[in-house]
């Protein structure tokens, strides 16, 4: 007992001689070790007698030993507060260090430039409409004048989850659920993200994000088409850009075409332009009037309605905007490329 009580008293005045010689926040720490870390502290090997006694002595000695532990975390509490004290103050007379940066939270630049697409649509009267990204055969391809072994199913490289579903290739499908649950006039959009079998590179992932568009009425032309494209490119780039359509096949529309803008990295003055190859164009969407048989499909009557669609990949039409060169660069979570788009 007479020995507990000595170790005890002997604890407290090394500590009382050590803690006077510490200079900086990190002798605080060390000290902090010194005496409590898990398996050479003084206090830890004093507690770990402590279990050892009677409970007589236990009742006689805890009391001191606790006060003694109570002792030396608030001194060493005080010594913690004292040296950020004297850092604070170095800090603010050091006036050469530069300021703290504080860094706000931001959307990702695909959802900044979905949000700009959906936007200028819905000022053209669109509704932004939603779908499964899990789809059956049937919306994913057949009603969309994909009957099975059409050839052009190979170019979509699907990625099928069982003999009955797989990924949607694109948003598609929902112009179909739309169609079968709603009457024309449909004026809508679909963005989204898509699957497809796509080996990583600068311009292809296996997952990438969509945005298409339906109109269906009556006596509903190309020139319809056209003319909202063009509004909606001029809106997305700027009055002065040019583009142009050529005639394109894609199945569920007839007839195609594929719309291309003017290259804004070298406008065409550049013949070895990575983003333009030279051409002065990039290819950004494909359109069309949609085909008969699709209507059918979904029991609209293509006597009485016609219609067109287009549909758009955000992320190619996002890179081409930002002018970025890879496409990977939006998924690798590197804050220093999301940061640019902070706008705060």
């Amino acid at each position: 007992m007479n020995s507990l009580k000595e170790k005890i008293e002997r604890c407290r005045q090394f500590f009382s001689e050590l803690a006077p010689q510490v200079k900086d926040a990190q002798g605080v720490e060390e000290l902090r070790q010194q005496f409590f870390s898990r398996k050479k502290g003084h206090l830890t090997l004093l507690f770990e007698e402590f279990k050892t006694l009677s409970p007589e002595e236990k009742k006689a000695y805890g009391r001191e030993l606790n006060e003694l532990k109570a002792e030396i975390q608030n001194r060493l509490t005080e010594l913690e507060q004292k040296f950020q004290e004297k850092a604070s103050e170095r800090l603010i007379d050091d006036l050469t260090l530069p300021g703290r940066k504080l860094y706000w939270g931001a959307a990702h630049p695909i959802t900044l430039f979905q949000r700009e697409i959906e936007r200028i649509f819905i000022s053209m009267g669109f509704s932004v409409e939603e779908g499964p990204e899990i789809e059956t055969d049937y919306y994913n391809f057949e009603a969309l004048n994909f009957p099975p072994h059409h050839p052009a199913r190979d170019s979509w490289d699907t990625l099928y989850i069982n003999d009955k579903l797989l990924l949607r290739t694109h948003t598609s499908p929902v112009q179909i659920r739309v169609m079968e649950k709603k009457k024309p006039p449909i004026r809508i959009i679909i963005p989204g993200k898509v699957f497809r079998r796509e080996t990583p590179d600068p311009t292809h992932l296996p997952m990438f994000y969509q945005v298409e568009g339906l109109v269906v009425d009556r006596g509903i032309t190309f020139a319809h088409l056209k003319g909202t494209l063009e509004y909606f490119i001029k809106a997305l780039f700027g009055e002065k850009i040019r583009l142009r359509f050529r005639p394109s096949f894609f199945p569920f529309t007839e007839p195609s075409a594929e719309v291309d803008i003017e290259c804004i990295v070298c406008g065409g003055q550049d013949p070895a332009c990575r983003v333009c190859g030279g051409s002065g164009w990039k290819e950004i969407l494909g359109a069309g009037m949609v085909d008969p048989q699709v209507f059918k499909n979904v029991s609209i009557d293509p006597e009485i309605y016609s219609g067109w669609a287009f549909g758009l990949g955000i992320d190619r039409t996002a890179m081409f905007a930002f002018q970025i060169p890879e496409i990977r660069q939006f998924y690798e979570n590197d804050l220093r490329f999301l940061r640019q788009f902070n706008r705060r």
